[in-house]
């Protein structure tokens, strides 16, 4: 359907139903490193939870409330990136992301989201996008910090997850100040 360059033998692809057995297989390498803070894959214990796990996002991509991208790293999928509680009624939407370790440290992340933030604004009209994640993923919250996302604040110990309480922390951008950051980032580079 698409596949869109993220430089040094990467793309950002459609996740869809029909990549189940790669998708399986990506999350059995990664399960453990992914489950670190998230629960993203922790059901999916066969091809045909991994399919019906797909074909959720895929009914929720036709409502047009959720989507799921994949990262290809040397043609062998390592993570992606999604859209969560995307409302183009009101202009907000959710982002995320998760990897497996192979596909850590190369920024993959930061440009597929890029992708995304640039099509939520522009050719979506979002204005507000949020980043949530776990106080202690560091990982994550960087990537809020390098797209130029702003702490908005801490949602203390709302994330029972495996025996312990996490604190939440909420980023934001609004679409004036990605369109900024994005520009700046263009100047940069040149």
């Amino acid at each position: 359907m698409y596949a869109i360059s993220l430089g040094d033998d990467a793309e950002l692809r459609p996740l869809e139903p029909w990549h189940a057995e790669e998708f399986f297989a990506h999350l059995e390498r990664g399960r453990e490193f992914i489950g670190r803070f998230i629960s993203f894959g922790s059901h999916e214990t066969d091809v045909d939870s991994a399919r019906a796990m797909l074909q959720r996002y895929a009914d929720l991509r036709a409502a047009d409330t959720a989507s799921l991208h994949g990262l290809w790293l040397e043609g062998k999928l390592v993570g992606g990136v999604l859209f969560l509680n995307f409302s183009a009624e009101k202009g907000n939407c959710e982002v995320g992301c998760w990897l497996e370790p192979a596909g850590t440290g190369r920024g993959l992340v930061t440009r597929a989201m890029r992708v995304l933030l640039d099509h939520a604004v522009e050719q979506r009209g979002m204005h507000r996008i949020e980043w949530v994640a776990a106080a202690g993923n560091e990982a994550s919250l960087n990537v809020a910090r390098r797209l130029g996302m702003t702490r908005d604040g801490v949602h203390r110990e709302a994330h029972p997850y495996r025996g312990v309480r996490h604190d939440l922390e909420v980023w934001s951008i609004l679409a004036p100040e990605w369109r900024e950051a994005r520009t700046r980032a263009v100047q940069n580079d040149h």
